[in-house]
């Protein structure tokens, strides 16, 4: 009994240190910058999958009411934005307007550095946005229940691609989140994945299909390494703003991939 409290206690700590970072809510360590990763990465896609909850149960709620699927999923989304902080939103934007307006690396390093927003970032972002409303507000035509356990997906893989750049990049400068999260290396992905993988199948056998579920697991893992090379071409690296963007391009890739073909028979 003694080994298995300690691992619900490992479990919740764990969680609410990634919950902590990710989220506005008040948990995990109030000390500043990001937390180590090496120790509570396996569980980063768990924090993710309990976001995506939220925004599934705004979804189902709001279609109980007989709201409109795109009323529905407009609040679904919005609740993840305000729960989350715009954290990822933020991070696409300003790696939008870096590598859109940027002329060199040191030009594109202090864009990512400007918190002011520019008209690359609002265009993606107003993109991004439109395209999970829309895609989450199609995926409720098999039912709530199956665009639920779809923001639960999405939830968990943006929160694992968020790693994906710490593992595969090196630090694009000296300070920030990314240089104190340090690289992770390869090999330290490997417990996300696996959670990722259970994860997966999880909501696969519930709802969305297992194979299904997989090939949105792959899609979203192919596109944040692609975006981790374009990253290297045009910072030499990572930083928060491109773990954030990564996180956003993944969840929108898993909903997309998860959109193609319906559901299954």
């Amino acid at each position: 009994m003694g080994a298995v409290s300690q691992v619900w206690r490992r479990l919740g700590s764990d969680v609410a240190a990634n919950l902590g970072f990710f989220t506005r809510l008040p948990l995990g360590s109030a000390a500043p910058g990001a937390p180590d990763f090496r120790r509570i990465g396996w569980a980063t896609p768990l924090a993710g999958a309990l976001i995506g909850l939220l925004g599934a149960i705004v979804l189902m709620a709001a279609r109980a009411a007989s709201l409109p699927s795109l009323v529905s999923a407009v609040l679904a989304v919005a609740a993840q934005v305000v729960v989350t902080g715009a954290l990822h939103e933020d991070g696409l934007a300003d790696v939008a307007d870096g590598f859109g307006g940027g002329r060199d690396r040191e030009s594109k390093l202090a864009i990512l550095r400007d918190s002011r927003i520019g008209t690359y970032g609002a265009a993606a972002l107003v993109f991004d946005l439109m395209l999970r409303v829309a895609t989450v507000a199609a995926l409720t035509r098999p039912s709530a229940a199956y665009a639920g356990a779809a923001l639960m997906l999405a939830g968990a893989i943006a929160r694992g691609a968020a790693l994906g750049p710490l593992a595969w990049l090196p630090p694009a400068r000296r300070d920030g989140v990314g240089a104190r999260a340090a690289s992770l290396g390869p090999f330290s992905l490997r417990p996300a994945a696996v959670t990722l993988a259970a994860l997966a199948l999880a909501l696969g056998l519930f709802e969305l299909g297992v194979v299904r579920a997989l090939f949105a697991f792959v899609i979203a893992a192919a596109v944040a390494r692609l975006f981790a090379e374009l990253a290297r071409r045009h910072i030499g690296g990572q930083t928060g703003d491109v773990c954030g963007a990564a996180a956003a391009l993944a969840e929108l890739a898993t909903l997309l991939a998860l959109l193609i073909g319906g559901r299954d028979a």
